[in-house]
C-alpha cells in the first residue's frame, strides 16, 4: 500500500507551528512546501530551523555549496531545486551550481576543497581519507569550520530524507538535469 503525504495548511499544524508559518511567509513570501511537511511534528520545524539559522563560520555562499553537493548526493528533488536557486542568489551562477553538483568547483580553488570534502563526508558517512582533509585544511579552512561543514551536511540530510519519503510536491523551479 502506497502512503501518501500532502503539505498541511496552516489550520493543520499546531499553534506554535502556526507562529512559525506565519514568520516564514513574512521573511520569504511562503512557506515551502518541504517546511509545512515537517510541521507534522509539534517540534521539528522549530528545531530544523534553529539549526538552520544557527551561527556558523560558513558563508552563504558555501552553505549553499555544502546544499547542493549533499542533495546530489542524496537525490533529493525538491532540495537540489532550491539551492539551485539560492545559490544563484547568494553569487552562483547556473553553470557553477551545475559544476558544484558534478562533484567540483574549478571556478574556484577554495570552493572546491569545499566540494570533494563534502562529497566525501556524504558520500562515506565521515570515513574520509586523509588526503580530501588535507586539502581541505590547505585551502584555508579551520578545524571549526570542518565541524560547521558537518552540522551544514547534516542540516540538509534531514531536508533530504524528509522529501524522500514523502515526495512532497516540489514549489521551487526544478533544478536543471546533470
Amino acid at each position: 500500500m502506497k502512503v501518501q503525504f500532502k503539505v498541511p495548511t496552516r489550520e493543520e499544524v499546531s499553534a506554535g507551528n502556526q507562529v512559525l508559518f506565519d514568520q516564514l511567509k513574512s521573511a520569504v513570501g511562503m512557506v515551502p512546501n518541504l517546511y509545512a511537511t515537517i510541521a507534522y511534528s509539534d517540534t521539528a520545524l522549530g528545531n530544523y530551523l534553529a539549526l538552520q539559522n544557527g551561527k556558523t563560520s560558513l558563508s552563504k555562499k558555501e552553505k549553499e555549496v555544502v546544499n547542493l553537493v549533499v542533495s546530489q548526493t542524496n537525490n533529493c528533488q525538491y532540495c537540489l531545486a532550491a539551492h539551485t536557486l539560492l545559490g544563484k542568489m547568494n553569487g552562483l551562477t547556473e553553470e557553477q551550481t551545475l559544476e558544484i553538483r558534478k562533484g567540483s568547483a574549478p571556478f574556484d580553488p577554495r570552493l572546491d576543497a569545499l566540494v570533494k570534502f563534502t562529497r566525501a563526508v556524504a558520500d562515506h558517512r565521515g570515513r574520509i581519507d586523509d588526503d580530501v582533509l588535507a586539502a581541505f585544511f590547505a585551502a584555508g579552512y579551520t578545524k571549526g569550520s570542518m565541524i560547521d561543514v558537518v552540522v551544514a551536511i547534516a542540516d540538509k540530510v534531514v531536508m533530504n530524507y524528509v522529501h524522500n519519503i514523502t515526495k512532497i510536491p516540489v514549489d521551487f523551479p526544478a533544478a536543471p538535469a546533470l
